[in-house]
């Protein structure tokens, strides 16, 4: 049996708080037996605006908060699923204007990174409610799936909208993965209408767990998230959900059956 940890948490703008936040969520999933822990996506900020992320945010290898992650890691001999952070991408002097990459990391018991995924699809839309969101003016989109193969388990990873592309999910499974790791910030509307139901789609599809770690409550600037993190089996019969509020949701994954599962057809 894998035990898992979700944490479900609420982003601010502001890095330094949300950091202290996590690390004594991680501390506390940790206490709870569990050696796979999953954040959401951009679990550094969120709420900010394009201003307030450029002043703060740094690139990859100069960003405190991954330093810091990592070391927690190591500290507790867990593997840590980063779901996302924002970080500054450094462009070349012929791009015109300046991107974020939306991007998960795997860090090893040791502290050291295994795994990044680049968010491949890009949030562009506008709600009924009329709020629009744009994540393609500001962030570089990535352009491969990416399956980690660990002695254990395969993770598949993805974040948040890709979600709503079955394909990616589809390649991911034909790779190996056996959990389909699935961090989010559903915003409230969406989350409502689909959230639960797609996600069981693709743990059912797929034959795969899903872990969705998701951001939840109100961030700042008009930016509110659906929460309900949720752990799903392989046949999309729902084992976690955590509701609308912070905290530390655990859940214990039968890999072995999985596979046995696998082997035959439904």
């Amino acid at each position: 049996m894998l035990r898992a940890a979700l944490i479900q948490t609420t982003s601010i703008p502001d890095v330094s708080k949300n950091f202290a936040s996590l690390k004594s969520m991680i501390g506390k999933a940790k206490s709870g037996g569990a050696s796979l822990i999953l954040t959401p996506e951009v679990s550094n900020i969120l709420g900010a605006n394009k201003k307030k992320m450029f002043d703060t945010l740094k690139s990859e290898s100069e960003d405190p908060f991954l330093f810091s992650s990592r070391n927690l890691a190591a500290k507790y001999g867990i593997w840590l699923l980063l779901g996302s952070l924002a970080l500054k991408l450094r462009t070349s002097h012929r791009m015109k204007r300046d991107f974020f990459v939306n991007r998960s990391f795997l860090i090893s018991p040791n502290g050291i990174i295994l795994a990044r995924y680049d968010k491949i699809h890009m949030f562009d839309v506008k709600l009924l409610s009329g709020v629009e969101f744009n994540e393609s003016k500001i962030y570089k989109n990535g352009v491969v799936g990416v399956v980690i193969k660990l002695p254990n388990f395969n993770l598949g990873l993805s974040i948040c909208y890709d979600l709503r592309f079955p394909k990616l999910y589809k390649e991911l499974a034909e790779k190996g993965a056996e959990i389909l790791c699935i961090p989010s910030a559903f915003t409230q509307q969406t989350g409502y209408l689909h959230w639960e139901i797609l996600l069981r789609a693709r743990a059912i599809e797929n034959r795969s767990f899903v872990l969705a770690p998701a951001q939840c409550g109100d961030h700042g600037n008009g930016r509110s998230s659906w929460g309900h993190s949720l752990a799903i089996d392989f046949f999309g019969n729902i084992l976690v959900d955590a509701g609308s509020a912070p905290g530390v949701n655990f859940v214990d994954l039968d890999v072995t059956s999985l596979r046995k599962t696998r082997k035959y057809s439904l």
